[in-house]
């Protein structure tokens, strides 16, 4: 299989994308293990096709990673089982939210293993998208909430993207749900934080759409001066009269420059994506657009997201008809 391991070409930021008319691209089906939610899809482009592998799970909301090929970007066929499935201990009730990154002939699929206690980012390899090895949680006693208002209090480490090509002689990974952090690896298979939870690289907002929590969302792409783009998720929360709490999640990006790769260097202050059709309004958990894929295919980016936690959707970039007009925030 040829397959790309790290997409050229992006600007930051990188947009604007339109949510393709036709979504969600993918729903639940049947009977089986994706009868209920289908979802969060990482995303890649292999042999001139893409290929997502999505998150999906009957009525028992134990999750498993599918696969599912497309000529276009747009009309997917999928197969029939799931490529992983809960095995372990610390995965018995889901194997979620996968991420992908592509090295040497090597794929790289981190994903959260949920216990119902804890969400632990962990990670996994094949060399053919079929068979895969499980290396197990990557963090021990990592809460990436700590420095929130909302700290687990407890092992929480989910949501990773490893950047396919070193960094000053270093492999780099980002990854957390609430802030986020960087971790570096000699063998991209270990991997050490570069601080600890209450040194967060990158930290809600106040006053944004990602007041709340931030999570990463896309393995980087690469803009024409070096620098990394990458789509991130934001959530704010809405507490209303009766006590109730409404949350919105919404998409935006972050830059960074590869000479200084542990920090933050501009930030986008609007959403890219937020949430708008019914599909993103309604479901398991609503209000929600939700990005883990991003490719660049014949000549387009594709941007993957899952709508409120029930069916899969695509915003689409295509550079030669727009682009942004917005300000950008720089981090000091």
């Amino acid at each position: 299989m040829t397959t790309v391991s790290m997409f050229g070409g992006a600007t930051f930021p990188l947009g604007p994308f339109a949510p393709y008319s036709r979504n969600p691209i993918l729903r639940p089906r049947g009977d089986s293990w994706e009868s209920s939610n289908l979802y969060n899809p990482a995303a890649l482009v292999t042999d001139d096709s893409v290929v997502l592998l999505y998150r999906a799970h009957a009525e028992d909301l134990v999750s498993h990673i599918g696969l599912a090929t497309s000529h276009d970007g747009f009309h997917f066929e999928r197969r029939d089982t799931p490529i992983m499935s809960p095995e372990y201990d610390y995965e018995c009730h889901g194997c979620e939210d996968p991420r992908i990154a592509y090295v040497d002939g090597t794929y790289y699929l981190t994903y959260t293993g949920w216990d119902s206690k804890s969400a632990q980012l962990c990670l996994a390899t094949s060399t053919d998208l079929n068979t895969w090895v499980k290396h197990g949680p990557l963090f021990t006693d990592f809460d990436t909430f700590r420095t929130t208002n909302d700290p687990r209090g407890r092992n929480w480490s989910k949501a990773g993207v490893i950047v396919p090509r070193p960094m000053g002689g270093k492999w780099w990974m980002y990854f957390g749900e609430g802030c986020i952090y960087s971790a570096t690896s000699d063998d991209l298979i270990h991997w050490t934080p570069t601080g600890t939870d209450a040194e967060p690289m990158y930290t809600p907002t106040p006053g944004s759409f990602d007041a709340d929590l931030v999570e990463i969302g896309t393995p980087p792409v690469l803009t024409e001066t070096g620098l990394l783009v990458m789509l991130i998720n934001g959530a704010t929360r809405h507490f209303n009269p009766d006590g109730s709490v409404d949350v919105a999640y919404c998409c935006g990006q972050i830059a960074i420059d590869p000479a200084h790769p542990d920090r933050v260097l501009a930030r986008m202050q609007e959403p890219w994506l937020a949430p708008q059709t019914f599909e993103d309004l309604h479901g398991l958990v609503s209000n929600v657009t939700f990005v883990e894929g991003l490719v660049k295919f014949h000549g387009k980016w594709f941007a993957y997201y899952g709508q409120s936690d029930t069916t899969l959707a695509v915003a689409v970039y295509d550079p030669s008809t727009d682009s942004y007009g917005i300000q950008l925030q720089a981090d000091a």
